[in-house]
């Protein structure tokens, strides 16, 4: 497919025409910015990609009421941190729609058009009152240089915030996109403990948006590990206002996917290399696979073994950890034909070991950006990329303390 015009501009989830956005304090943590909204100056096409956890929290469960509802229609997304609203019975889908309500009240819009998100411990009730507050400061703080602040409300553990945005030309015009995540910890494809929100002043109907983000997010933030754990509050939402005056219809849906996808990639990309307690962003190539699915099997398996990102944090070649991980992964393997490299570093190939060469990845491994490379042998066409971390005791340390 050829590649799309487009370079990156400022502004992140604002940069887009006709979005405004805010973050304040409103008491939910202890301290620093906890409530975000992000607002169109007029409705707006939606979609939404939702965490595959059966155990989903109450604002997961309202904005897909109200996404379905709306008919892929909204104005408006609030969210929350410090406090999940997860496993709340009644109560927090009583609280998930009363945030929704509330909201729609201040932007004069139905409940229907505003979708809701949270983040932060499961198992803790919201409390209404500061997120009343929230809603009525940041209602009065929206504006369209709000982006940065609406970044840094969302986060949790996260160590910096993640905003991205670019200026793209299609559909015979010119129409921005931008975004905003968090995400440090329980982070697992299928959708984890992370938060993304996108914008884009392109006219797109809700159902070519869904299938849009859905292909982004399969190779964005589905693309991504740092520990295997996938939560309860994960979603992905995604508002099209058409301010931009350009209309993408079906002939520009792989135009719209690699829009969405330039923002997208960074935000996910900036998710693990802020993992908790991460020192090095690893990126997992699987290639001679006997299929794409069977590639993602594999990369998934790799980027998510605690054997694998345990050594590449000790800066330890150990070649056999990734063979033993691609052997037992459930993807076709050919032990005689398969090539593990760490960077330009082959270590092991057509059935052979090459250990005299491990003094060479053990030097490449002091990097703090590492990309492995497993040939699963077969000889098939299929490939993967997945993005992950290694995993060091500060993880530990970081969530053995998470409610203490």
């Amino acid at each position: 497919m050829t590649e799309l015009a487009s370079k990156a501009v400022d502004g992140g989830i604002t940069a887009p025409k006709g979005f405004r956005a805010a973050g304040v304090f409103c008491g939910i943590k202890a301290k620093g910015l906890d409530f975000a909204l992000i607002a169109s100056n007029g409705p707006a096409s939606a979609a939404g990609v939702f965490t595959t956890n059966r155990a989903q929290a109450a604002p997961i469960v309202v904005s897909r009421r109200n996404l379905s509802a709306a008919r892929g229609r909204a104005v408006a997304i609030a969210v929350n941190s410090g406090c999940a609203n997860a496993c709340t019975g009644g109560d927090g889908l009583q609280h998930a729609e009363a945030m929704a309500a509330q909201t729609a009240a201040t932007l004069g819009c139905t409940p229907e058009e505003v979708l809701v998100a949270s983040t932060g411990v499961i198992g803790v009730k919201l409390d209404m009152a500061k997120i009343a507050r929230g809603i009525s400061s940041a209602r009065a703080a929206l504006s369209p240089d709000g982006g940065s602040d609406a970044a840094r409300a969302i986060m949790t553990t996260d160590p910096f915030p993640k905003q991205a945005s670019a200026e793209v030309m299609a559909g015979g015009g010119t129409f921005r996109v931008g975004g905003i995540a968090k995400g440090s910890g329980m982070i697992e494809p299928n959708m984890a403990t992370m938060l993304g929100f996108v914008t884009t002043d392109a006219a797109v109907a809700p159902e070519l948006l869904q299938r849009a983000l859905k292909a982004a997010v399969d190779e964005t933030f589905n693309a991504i590990t740092v520990d295997g754990e996938c939560s309860t509050n994960d979603c992905v939402f995604v508002l099209a206002n058409g301010a931009s005056g350009v209309r993408l219809g079906e002939a520009d849906y792989d135009a719209l996917v690699k829009a969405l996808r330039i923002v997208c990639e960074p935000l996910a990309i900036g998710i693990v290399r802020g993992g908790e307690g991460a020192t090095k962003l690893v990126t997992v190539r699987v290639t001679g696979a006997a299929s794409n699915d069977d590639a993602r099997r594999a990369a998934r398996a790799i980027a998510n073994s605690p054997l694998v990102k345990t050594a590449i944090h000790g800066g330890d070649p150990n070649w056999g950890r990734l063979v033993a991980v691609a052997g037992r992964s459930g993807s076709e393997f050919v032990l005689d034909r398969a090539a593990v490299r760490i960077g330009p570093v082959e270590l092991f190939g057509a059935g052979a070991p090459h250990d005299e060469r491990a003094p060479d990845a053990a030097e490449y491994l002091k990097q703090s950006e590492i990309v492995v490379d497993v040939d699963l042998g077969t000889a098939g066409n299929g490939a993967a990329q997945m993005w992950t971390c290694d995993l060091s005791a500060e993880y530990v340390r970081i969530n053995a303390e998470y409610r203490t």
